[in-house]
């Protein structure tokens, strides 16, 4: 079954995808905060983060944090630092 659907006005001949996934899901605005702690389990690390929402960020990137311990989005200046703690 496809995910698009003809529209229902007969002059406009365009197809018009159906939306997916759940209004309610409880994200996070993406790239809202500049400092954002990672630990070792989250690499390889990107921008923007797992859990916030898309439509309103950047294309995704993946940041080298790994020999540094810090990085920055090109995108939108979030800074990143890795944690030394546990997880």
């Amino acid at each position: 079954m496809s995910s698009y659907n003809r529209s229902l006005n007969p002059k406009e001949n365009l197809y018009v995808r159906e939306r997916t996934g759940k209004v309610d899901q409880e994200l996070e605005v993406a790239n809202a905060e500049q400092v954002y702690r990672v630990n070792r389990d989250m690499l390889p690390l990107h921008c923007p983060m797992p859990g916030t929402y898309l439509w309103n960020s950047h294309p995704k990137v993946y940041l080298p944090i790994e020999q540094t311990g810090e990085a920055k989005c090109p995108y939108c200046g979030a800074s990143y630092e890795l944690s030394t703690m546990p997880s």
